[in-house]
């Protein structure tokens, strides 16, 4: 059986929707009304998918496991807060424009991931560490619906991952703020206060975060949730039961199960049988 989630930006079209169901012989019913439906078809996931491209400004959340995560990995900039650390730190360093162009043609698969790192943290070399404490007062901002989605997971009894090709210096205390269970980053290495341009240890890049998915699964068993923006999530959201794109480059749009192009984080608790509304949340 196929279960889909709909989840309009506006208002979803109940005259569509029920035309929708009739044509795929499918049950729908209002998880919210007039914004929020689910269907549920014995039609194959992937015909459910096609069918619901035709409506625009709807998210459209569909699976075949009618139960709720046991594991949920979610990338970090870009997509549990709103800003990439790495050119936040370059701003300050003034080489701003310089990074941010690799770090775009890094997330959209253009450069191999590692490399494109070890370029942009030789910009940043000599930068004073007093910066990143800096950027968590004034600009790290979680995107909406972060905490009330990673707090509900929680108390529900779902394992929550941040897993960052980022820095733990930022990755720490976001999850901290959000609630996450385990954090996986790079750590900036430092000398004299000061970043030296380069990284402890090996890279957090998209193979660590498929293998982190892979050690954690083994661990809970149950449907695996992951969630990024960019190329180097594409392995984890190709290993994971549902690989989730958030406002992502087109590869990773294309590629992923499901995309959440217009509503908040905490939409996809709708479905995953939960409800933003649930006692406790933020």
């Amino acid at each position: 059986m196929a279960i889909a989630t709909l989840i309009a930006a506006a208002a979803l079209d109940a005259s569509r929707l029920e035309t929708l169901a009739a044509r795929l012989g499918a049950e729908a019913r209002w998880l919210e009304v007039g914004r929020v439906a689910r269907l549920e078809s014995a039609r194959p996931v992937a015909e459910l998918r096609a069918a619901l491209a035709e409506f625009e400004g709807v998210d459209h959340v569909v699976h075949d496991h009618d139960r709720p995560p046991a594991l949920f990995l979610a990338d970090m900039d870009s997509t549990m807060i709103g800003q990439e650390c790495i050119d936040e730190l370059a701003a300050l360093a003034g080489v701003g424009a310089a990074v941010a162009d690799i770090t775009e043609r890094a997330m959209r698969g253009e450069l191999d991931f590692a490399r494109a790192l070890a370029a942009r943290l030789a910009l940043l070399e000599g930068l004073e560490v007093a910066a990143i404490e800096t950027l968590l007062a004034t600009r790290i901002r979680p995107n909406r619906g972060a905490a009330t989605l990673v707090g509900t997971l929680s108390r529900h009894g779902v394992r929550t991952v941040l897993v960052s090709g980022g820095f733990t210096a930022f990755a720490e205390p976001v999850a901290r703020a959000l609630g996450f269970d385990r954090v996986v980053a790079n750590r900036l290495e430092v000398a004299n206060g000061r970043l030296t341009g380069r990284v402890e240890g090996a890279v957090v890049d998209g193979a660590v975060k498929r293998a982190v998915l892979v050690e954690e699964r083994a661990r809970c068993g149950g449907p695996v949730v992951a969630i990024g923006d960019g190329a180097n999530d594409l392995p984890m959201l190709h290993e994971a039961d549902l690989g989730i794109a958030y406002r992502a480059k087109p590869r990773v749009a294309a590629a992923a199960d499901a995309r959440l192009d217009h509503a908040d984080l905490d939409a996809l608790l709708h479905a995953f049988g939960f409800t933003p509304a649930d006692p406790g949340a933020d």
